[in-house]
């Protein structure tokens, strides 16, 4: 259908999307095509995200200002879970069982472990949860965040099984995850 480049064009876009087939691209480009109110919304949407949505400079997680509003209420309690990323936080946020900060491991370098530990320091971090879907990479990461975090005099404790190993949070219910958070145990004393 060579008189449809742009279609087919937004058709391929679609596709690189998680968890968006062939299938499902084809239906939402058809129906883009055919509602131009809506696709101009999502355009206007798009557009919001792009200028106004970046990282928060303290956890890593999706923010509109310099500082996420998480990081910036005074009020939550002095626990810190690590997770894999930003949208990690939105889950475990959804399940409403956990009013402590976050922070957004994105490496292991340096710089980010140094990030870490100032966040433990100046928010007086009681607890650090780590807070990774079971795995055996995920088990190395505990035990080497344990190591450079023992100078911090925090407990460390790890979400309760009930997360599926291999799985990511986004495929996992809500109750699943609320449990799992909530019946969390120590690591060591």
């Amino acid at each position: 259908m060579k008189d449809l480049k742009s279609l087919n064009h937004l058709i391929e876009v679609l596709e690189e999307l998680p968890s968006i087939g062939k299938k499902s691209a084809t239906r939402l480009a058809l129906s883009l095509a055919k509602d131009k109110f809506k696709a101009l919304k999502l355009v206007n949407a798009l557009e919001n995200v792009i200028s106004n949505i970046g990282e928060c400079k303290i956890c890593g997680n999706f923010s509109e200002h310099e500082i996420c509003n998480i990081c910036d209420d005074s009020l939550r309690e002095k626990i810190l879970a690590i997770v894999e990323n930003p949208k990690d936080i939105l889950i475990i946020e959804e399940s409403g069982s956990y009013k402590g900060y976050y922070f957004v491991l994105a490496s292991l370098d340096d710089e980010h472990l140094q990030k870490l530990k100032n966040l433990i320091k100046v928010y007086g971090i009681k607890e650090v949860i780590f807070a990774f879907p079971p795995s055996i990479e995920n088990e190395a990461k505990i035990l080497l965040l344990e190591d450079r975090l023992k100078k911090t005099n925090v407990k460390f404790s790890q979400i309760a099984q009930g997360v599926p190993t291999g799985v990511h949070f986004e495929n996992v219910d809500i109750n699943s995850l609320a449990t799992a958070i909530k019946l969390r145990f120590k690591l060591k004393e």
